[in-house]
């Protein structure tokens, strides 16, 4: 039973960790909310995020495989443990406080709410301390099988492969929604077409009995007994509440949303357009000012091409047209500072990083 679940736990550790390697530059922008002055305010730590994102990762992958492999699991499980309770500290407090409402616990492929993803935690630190319980007095835990060292050397050079790639160009598997494929003028449709749904939801008193009710919309229409000429009972205003009922069509896109400096929309020029090629910066004044030249000369070049420069700022472009997008929503789009996104009549056909996209058009 227990190789069953030391097995089991490993690979749920591989898995959390892999998703986030695939993306670290993504999980840096998680742990920045953390550290944001209307969470945890350690300004000083949010400049460390993406050092501090590889580490936790690399820790996560690395202890995780060591404990599918069956190496040193008694020093492994204790280190599983102490990394367990900061996960679980740090999803508690997203879900008690309502902060920081994704964790990135599964990167983009795997989506929890702040409680689902503490309670999985808290899943996890079970299995970790029965398993503590377990391998505890059994010595041969810590024998090791000759095949199982270099395995574990080329499985984590895998893994750095991963993150690097993912920091230096883009993540090697996209789980976010601005997939290359993806029909930016179908999704925002879907998001039209499909929106939430709400429901009053009234809160009623009997005057004679003084009970209360809770009774939605529809009930409170269909019973004449609530509304009728000589009734008991009365809406209490300030106890109703409009509740969401259906979430509707939900995707990143729907944030996609460009306006020029004077603050009209620009969004359908952009998705309709034949062809597009828009440079994208959600920090503009981290990006080196001759790259930024030579990018605008290069799209300047692009006959029969709608071209634009879209960042948090309306004046960040010299050359050509300004527009303006939140920068967490560019940060959904791709994760390189500045990047390119090439479109097809709102098609994603390509989105690179700045210095690639110079050398490759």
């Amino acid at each position: 039973m227990k190789q069953i679940l030391r097995i089991i736990t490993g690979l749920i550790f591989i898995l959390s960790g892999f998703v986030k390697a695939v993306d670290v530059v993504g999980f840096s922008f998680k742990l920045e909310e953390y550290f944001s002055p209307t969470v945890f305010n350690l300004p000083f730590f949010e400049k460390l995020a993406l050092p501090l994102s590889i580490f936790v990762v690399a820790l996560e992958l690395i202890l995780g495989l060591m404990l599918l492999l069956k190496i040193q699991v008694r020093k492994v499980l204790p280190a599983l443990v102490a990394l367990c309770i900061f996960f679980a500290f740090l999803t508690f407090y997203s879900a008690y406080f309502n902060k920081v409402t994704d964790c990135g616990c599964f990167g983009d492929a795997i989506k929890f709410t702040p409680w689902q993803s503490f309670f999985k935690d808290i899943f996890l630190l079970v299995l970790l301390l029965i398993l503590w319980l377990l391998y505890r007095k059994d010595r041969k835990a810590d024998e090791t099988v000759s095949w199982a060292v270099p395995a574990f050397l080329v499985i984590s050079a895998a893994f750095a492969f991963v993150i690097v790639y993912g920091i230096v160009r883009e993540p090697v598997i996209d789980f976010r929604n601005y997939k290359i494929g993806t029909d930016l003028n179908a999704e925002l449709k879907k998001v039209r077409d499909t929106p939430p749904t709400y429901k009053m939801f009234y809160t009623l008193k009997n005057t004679k009995t003084n009970e209360e009710k809770e009774v939605s919309q529809d009930e409170y229409v269909d019973n004449k007994e609530y509304w009728q000429d000589g009734t008991p009972w009365s809406i209490e205003e300030d106890k109703s509440e409009s509740r969401i009922v259906s979430e509707g069509y939900k995707s990143e896109i729907s944030k996609f949303h460009i306006t020029d400096v004077s603050g009209n929309d620009m969004t359908n020029e952009i998705t309709y357009a034949p062809k597009a090629v828009i440079v994208f910066s959600y920090a503009p004044e981290k990006v080196d000012k001759n790259l930024l030249h030579n990018i605008e000369m290069k799209l300047i070049s692009l006959d029969g091409t709608y071209i634009a420069g879209v960042s948090t700022q309306p004046e960040t472009y010299r050359y050509i047209t300004n527009g303006v997008m939140d920068g967490t929503a560019i940060k959904t789009i791709a994760r390189s500072n500045p990047f390119i996104l090439v479109l097809e009549r709102g098609k994603i056909m390509d989105k690179i990083p700045a210095e690639v996209f110079l050398k490759k058009y």
